[in-house]
C-alpha cells in the first residue's frame, strides 16, 4: 500500500510541474489603472489673500469634479532659498505670541476651501502671513493613496505623480 501510495504522489507531483507555462507578456509602464489607464495625479495653483472680507477664506472649483475616493493634498509655498521655493504640506501651523495660527483646508469631489483658523483675532496678522499666499494643489488618485510615500514631501509626491511646474494648472477663487 505505501508503494501504491508514493507512486501516486510521484505521479501526481510529475503531472503538475508539467503545468508550467511560459512567461507572459510584461504589462503596461507606469501605474496601472481600470482596464489598463495610466494613472495621473491633477495638480493646480492657487494664489489667496485671506482678508476679513473674505473670512480669511477662499473656495475653488474641480472642473470637472474628482472622484470622491480621491485624495487632496495641499501644499503652501513657505519661502525660497537659494532661488528654490520650500513647500509644506498643511495645515500648517505657527505660533505667536497671540495665539496659533493654522493654514487649513476641507474638500469634497466638487471644490475645496482653503483658509485661516486663529486662537486670536486674525486682522492684527501682518500682511505677510494673509496676502499674496500660494498654494500648490495635488489630487491622488485612490489607487495610489495606499502608496508608502511621505505625503509631507512635496517633491516624492511630485515625482511619483510624475508631475512637472508645467503641470499646475492656475485657479481662479470662485467668488
Amino acid at each position: 500500500m505505501k508503494k501504491l501510495s508514493m507512486i501516486i504522489l510521484f505521479g501526481g507531483l510529475a503531472f503538475i510541474h508539467a503545468c508550467v507555462g511560459p512567461t507572459g507578456p510584461p504589462g503596461p509602464p507606469g501605474v496601472p489603472g481600470a482596464d489598463g489607464q495610466v494613472l495621473l495625479g491633477e495638480a493646480f495653483e492657487v494664489d489667496v489673500n485671506f482678508t476679513e472680507a473674505n473670512g480669511f477664506l477662499e473656495e475653488f472649483s474641480f472642473d470637472p469634479p474628482i472622484f470622491s475616493s480621491d485624495v487632496v493634498l495641499i501644499y503652501i509655498r513657505w519661502e525660497t532659498l537659494n532661488g528654490n521655493t520650500l513647500w509644506r504640506m498643511i495645515p500648517q501651523t505657527v505660533f505667536f505670541e497671540e495665539g496659533a495660527l493654522v493654514y487649513n483646508f476641507d474638500f469634497s469631489s466638487a471644490d475645496f476651501a482653503i483658509f485661516l483658523e486663529t486662537t486670536f483675532d486674525p486682522t492684527v496678522l501682518d500682511n505677510s502671513w494673509t496676502r499674496n499666499q500660494r498654494f500648490r494643489v495635488v489630487v491622488v488618485p485612490a489607487e495610489l493613496g495606499s502608496a508608502r510615500i511621505d505625503y509631507s514631501d512635496y517633491n516624492a509626491v511630485i515625482d511619483m505623480l510624475g508631475l512637472t511646474e508645467e503641470s499646475f494648472v492656475k485657479l481662479e477663487p470662485k467668488n
